[in-house]
């Protein structure tokens, strides 16, 4: 019984998550894959993930909003500890990512531009290699309905 209800919690995390792509998405007018792809690439969905990066700064939650950018986060009535809910996490990084491509472009920089650095970054290729794979699938998948 135990195993139904923490399979039960991790679907509803899931699907929840899954929803906020789409909410974030639609309010920042990003498409929601592309967010879902960062989320896996950076935490593999994990909303409690943590990473402390060689600069001090720190990296939290399923989007891994880097500490440098908590004083702004903190303007919007959030703290630190909110980047550990998924749908605050989401929306703080269609929000970063949208400031990304305002300033590069809905393009492989843009999307480089989320992890920091533009030059020597794959990142944003990676991404798109993932989002590739994502309507690949998703393609895939409807035909496999008729």
């Amino acid at each position: 019984m135990k195993y139904l209800i923490i399979l039960a919690i991790f679907f509803n995390l899931s699907q929840a998550s899954i929803n906020y792509f789409e909410e974030a998405g639609e309010y920042y007018r990003i498409d929601p894959k592309i967010l879902y792809c960062i989320a896996k690439k950076e935490s593999k969905f994990n909303p409690n993930a943590i990473n402390r990066n060689s600069n001090g700064s720190i990296d939290m939650g399923i989007m891994q909003i880097n500490s440098s950018h908590l004083k702004e986060i903190e303007k919007f009535g959030f703290e630190k500890e909110h980047l550990f809910n998924p749908k605050i996490n989401i929306y703080a990084g269609a929000w970063l990512l949208k400031r990304c491509f305002n300033k590069h472009g809905v393009s492989e920089d843009g999307i480089t531009c989320y992890n920091g650095r533009i030059e020597n970054n794959t990142y944003g290729y990676e991404v798109l290699k993932e989002l590739k794979e994502v309507y690949k699938k998703e393609k895939h998948q409807s035909w496999n309905l008729y």
